[in-house]
């Protein structure tokens, strides 16, 4: 099929070198020619000459997008032409924490204490029920630590609003966690169901740097309570391609945190280290094909972010069980330029690794 992306970034690209295999073709929207997918299909450029999404639906005979962020106008109207996976139920829900938390309160799974805040007024009412410490955050467009202020004390109200720069925002009240997993699934057109395992992210200064697949000492009810809460979002969304939650594990269970609709960063593992990716396992979602196994190939996965420095590539090459996966992109502060995946048979041999590679994690 010929496949449209609203994007071109590294998830474009990823998904782009999992459909190619499988037959398909592959056409992307780009903000400048020079994105990381830009090469590996027809790439229509946004310009004020141009209607390049118009351009793609006509290229396209099915679309998918890389961000949550996408605008839900443009997707319900390029629908009426070509289908768009996941739809727009999935989009407009996982756009805003807002949305997000009353459909986890509507299909009773548990998440933080939250209240919306549009006002300082606003801001101290919330303070007031839900109590300190807790974090507010923007209710639209916050990713990777962006958009959010933790408040210790009354005194940073003021301060805290203020970063809101006026726009609307959600408080959520502090969860006591053991540790931060995610769980990715896939969803076909014909309401067929694969899970992942869960696994193990470490965040630092709000961007992803670490994650291990499987999560360590994760027993069969945890697993399966996620599958559940996955399984109630997808289907309540009537959601078509990988779909990710983000939990924490507390002493008394899982408190789902968010979600994304799409293939997720936390999944980058599953490229090396399952029987498939998740971004083949989208693509086959959103193409109508048999969804593949999501079954670890080796006893130990983890991915390493690499954040605004290339770093010493060299020794990520020298290592056997080791992958490197390098976007294109130039460095920058905080910028995801691309990833390590580590396979392992031992847990011994998996930490030996990860210790070679330290100079990648803060």
């Amino acid at each position: 099929m010929k496949i449209g992306v609203l994007g071109a970034g590294q998830l474009g690209r990823m998904l782009a070198i999992a459909a190619y295999p499988l037959g398909h073709q592959m056409a992307f929207t780009a903000n400048s020619a020079d994105e990381p997918a830009a090469l590996l299909g027809q790439t229509f450029v946004n310009n004020d000459k141009q209607d390049t999404t118009e351009q793609l639906t006509n290229a396209s005979e099915v679309i998918t997008y890389e961000s949550e962020n996408t605008d839900v106008e443009i997707v319900k109207e390029i629908s009426k032409k070509t289908p768009v996976y996941p739809g727009t139920k999935s989009l407009f829900t996982t756009q805003h924490r807002g949305r997000e938390k009353a459909i986890f309160d509507k299909l009773s799974i548990p998440c933080a204490p939250y209240q919306m805040v549009n006002s300082l007024a606003d801001l101290q009412a919330a303070v007031d029920t839900i109590g300190l410490p807790a974090i507010l955050k923007t209710a639209t467009e916050g990713y990777d630590g962006k958009g959010q202020f933790v408040i210790r004390s009354d005194n940073q109200l003021e301060k805290a609003w203020q970063s809101m720069n006026g726009v609307e925002a959600i408080l959520e009240g502090f969860v006591n966690f053991k540790r931060e997993l995610s769980l990715i699934a896939v969803r076909g057109i014909d309401n067929s169901h694969k899970y992942y395992p869960l696994v193990e992210n470490t965040h630092h200064n709000g961007i992803l740097r670490l994650t291990i697949a499987p999560a360590e000492n994760i027993s069969a009810k945890v697993q399966e309570q996620a599958e559940h809460y996955m399984q109630t979002l997808l289907d309540e969304m009537a959601h078509v391609g990988v779909l990710t939650i983000e939990l924490f594990e507390t002493s008394s269970g899982l408190v789902v945190n968010e979600m994304a609709p799409r293939v997720h960063n936390s999944g980058h593992w599953s490229i090396e280290g399952a029987r498939t990716s998740q971004f083949e396992n989208h693509v086959r979602a959103i193409t109508g094909s048999p969804l593949g196994e999501t079954t670890c190939l080796q006893q130990y996965c983890a991915m390493i972010n690499i954040i605004g420095k290339h770093g010493p590539v060299d020794k990520v090459l020298a290592l056997n069980n080791a992958h490197l996966h390098l976007y294109g992109k130039v460095e920058r502060k905080d910028r995801k330029l691309g990833h390590i995946t580590v396979t392992a048979n031992t847990l011994n041999e998996l930490n030996t690794t990860l210790s070679s590679l330290e100079a990648f994690m803060p």
